[in-house]
């Protein structure tokens, strides 16, 4: 799958192409309804397809404070979108000058002169251009003029709601994993890279692998039961901390680190994949590093509870 980053890196070999465009924050049910679509419609017009997405999100654009926690790094949408097939991804960085932009004039620059469309599919909520003033019948409209076709996905309906995005973030924050996953298609999960950290679970007798968000906030919080993907062949058992470690550090932007249960290695710099599956407790400000010790134990325990796997060997 080819990145484009931004408009000017447009060439023109990349004219002439199906699109689609969205925030795609989960890849969830509703978004694989539109990008199989997509991905249909590039068979039957024998053409690339293409996903358009903007960096940062406009709500984040707007409003970093209070924006929606995001389900995926841009790493994991765009890795995502990959597995499925898609093509490219042209990622637009989300500035003054584009929220400026009438949705006209984003038509013309960026599926008429840029990408130079035939098709475009769209989820049927669809707001884009300066005001949200695009939508639908305004693609509809230049589809007409500059002759492109355009395609509206019904509402994904499950469980009788509707999928989307703050309906997955409602459910984290719930801790309900399974639903979480019926309307994601697979379990709930966050993607990323071992890096250093302060190495203080080392000396706690708990060796963490701590992973970069990458994201404004996080869309869940506390103590999870987790497996972890990307180190064995199977998954492994682990309990995972996603938060702003208040006993130690308080941290501005939330981390997330898991140790694996009965697992010696070294993980840094290791691409790995923790799935959460149970709620243990929320995330708590210990009164020393004591009783911080104390309760990750507790918390490893609990984990193993959870994994049906024989208390830990003690010398």
């Amino acid at each position: 799958m080819e990145l484009i980053r931004g408009l000017h890196n447009l060439r023109p070999g990349h004219r002439g192409c199906v699109a689609t465009i969205g925030a795609f924050d989960g890849v969830h049910h509703g978004h694989r309804a539109v990008l199989q679509q997509l991905l249909d419609q590039g068979e039957r017009f024998q053409l690339p397809t293409t996903a358009v997405v903007f960096e940062p999100l406009p709500r984040e654009f707007f409003n970093p404070g209070k924006a929606p926690p995001r389900l995926m790094s841009f790493r994991e949408r765009f890795e995502a979108m990959r597995e499925l097939g898609v093509d490219r991804m042209l990622r637009i960085p989300f500035t003054e000058r584009f929220r400026a932009m009438g949705a006209r004039e984003f038509i013309r620059r960026v599926f008429v002169q840029g990408l130079g469309i035939r098709y475009i599919v769209v989820g049927d909520d669809l707001r884009f251009g300066r005001n949200r003033g695009g939508d639908v019948n305004v693609l509809r409209r230049a589809g007409r003029r500059y002759g492109f076709e355009v395609a509206p996905t019904e509402t994904l309906i499950i469980a009788g709601e509707r999928v989307s995005s703050t309906r997955i973030r409602q459910a984290l924050q719930r801790a309900d994993f399974a639903l979480a996953e019926a309307l994601l298609g697979r379990p709930y999960s966050i993607s990323g890279r071992v890096i250093v950290g302060q190495q203080l679970g080392r000396t706690l007798g708990a060796p963490t692998a701590n992973l970069q968000l990458r994201r404004l906030r996080a869309p869940l919080s506390g103590v999870y039961a987790v497996e972890v993907l990307g180190v064995e062949g199977r998954p492994l058992p682990g309990v995972a901390n996603v938060g702003v470690r208040p006993t130690v550090d308080n941290l501005p932007r939330a981390i997330l680190e898991v140790h694996l249960i009965d697992f010696s290695g070294d993980l840094y710099r290791r691409n790995i994949t923790v799935v959460f599956r149970r709620k243990l407790r929320e995330e708590i400000r210990f009164d020393s590093l004591a009783a911080l010790q104390a309760g990750i134990q507790r918390d490893i325990q609990a984990g193993r509870n959870h994994f049906g796997l024989a208390p830990a060997a003690h010398n």
